[in-house]
């Protein structure tokens, strides 16, 4: 065999099996694969394959959009992690509500409804949203209103006996930890109302020299006002603040992105994350690729890291230094926030990158067996 045939055969060879580099350090991994491909955040492995089920299917494979409302909808079935579907992260008030949001990456078409109240489909929501109307996102009672005349199922209860006793046992911790902040009473269940955060530095200054006899006083230097008085309240980690956000590269290379959350538990009622929110939980376009995301999404939609994603491989990035640079831009501004992305290219090159904990996110392509489980380190 000639030296241009081996050539030839080791290009095809790497074309069929995926490879594989983590950085540890850097808290970023990336794969490549072949079409169709499906990536969702987190080891949510029977969301995965709900929707190869619907892209590989048949001669031609199902759409892209299909498959990510197929994998949303398997995840809010299953309740993934308690943090989608209904069922889990109650709020203040004892209630579970939905966001979600899908996107059409040929057409650019979103559709999203957050704060939804007694309707378990999120996903299938939002996709109503982008099919029957002109708007990107609907939200509360409203969205529930136009869900329902769309069909879906409802109105339902979404609480379940797991989430009530969750809410219970928070209200007999006095309501904490909570996401309150510069009001009173301060470790207590409220009604709230704000307060001078200078005047309560002061005041638990002299609470703590009449106790303690004036030590801890480096406590309240001047340079303390810039965090939140109960900030080692910190109380995001997957369990309580977790997202499937999903992407589908179909057969024809279409690429869709969609995101499903019962959002952070106790949160304030009215409470919108960044679930429902185009270009930071997700987003995709056909010319370029698509990004899902994780984490603390009050601080990570302040960025929106899956534009910047999509837009950093726009401009020649690839997958696994778009993701980095994403997450970097959020964590010199916020250096204790938690929060994770994954980037998929057009070509199928995937690649996350982390902060403030260990990621996972999942992978099906035509080379695989089965859904593979990639671990990304901070």
């Amino acid at each position: 065999m000639g030296r241009s045939s081996v050539s030839l055969l080791v290009g095809l060879l790497l074309l069929r099996f995926n490879w594989c580099l983590a950085v540890h350090g850097g808290g970023v991994g990336e794969v490549g694969g072949v079409f169709p491909v499906v990536v969702s955040t987190w080891p949510f492995r029977e969301a995965v394959r709900a929707a190869w089920d619907v892209v590989s299917a048949g001669d031609g494979g199902g759409s892209a959009v299909d498959a990510v409302v197929a994998g949303c909808s398997a995840c809010e079935v299953l309740r993934c992690d308690g943090t989608v579907g209904p069922g889990g992260s109650p709020d203040e008030n004892g209630e579970t509500t939905l966001d979600a949001l899908i996107m059409n990456g040929a057409t650019m078409e979103i559709g999203a409804v957050a704060a939804m109240r007694y309707v378990k489909d999120g996903i299938k929501a939002a996709k109503l949203v982008m099919e029957h109307s002109l708007h990107t996102l609907l939200v509360g009672e409203k969205a529930t209103d136009f869900a329902i005349s769309m069909g879906l199922p409802g109105p339902i209860n979404l609480s379940s006996p797991e989430s009530l006793e969750k809410w219970a046992n928070w209200r007999q911790n006095h309501c904490q930890p909570n996401f309150w902040k510069n009001v009173a009473p301060a470790d207590s269940c409220g009604p709230y109302h704000p307060i001078n955060l200078a005047q309560a530095l002061d005041s638990a200054k002299h609470e703590v020299e009449w106790s303690q006899g004036g030590v801890c006083q480096e406590r309240f230097q001047s340079d303390s006002l810039l965090e939140p008085i109960h900030s080692h309240l910190k109380f995001i980690d997957r369990h309580n603040h977790d997202t499937i956000s999903m992407a589908v590269i179909d057969k024809m290379g279409h690429v869709a992105v969609g995101t499903s959350t019962n959002g952070a538990t106790f949160k304030i009622p009215g409470r919108v994350g960044d679930g429902p929110i185009p270009g930071s939980s997700s987003y995709g376009d056909d010319e370029v690729g698509a990004c899902g995301a994780s984490g603390d999404g009050d601080i990570m939609m302040r960025f929106l890291p899956c534009y910047q994603v999509v837009e950093s491989m726009r401009q020649g990035m690839e997958p696994r230094d778009a993701a980095m640079d994403a997450i970097s831009r959020i964590a010199r501004k916020f250096p204790n926030f938690v929060g994770a992305v994954f980037a998929v290219n057009k070509k199928g090159v995937h690649a996350g990158a982390c902060h403030g904990w260990t990621f996972q996110y999942s992978v099906r392509n035509s080379s695989m067996h089965d859904v593979e489980v990639i671990t990304v380190y901070p």
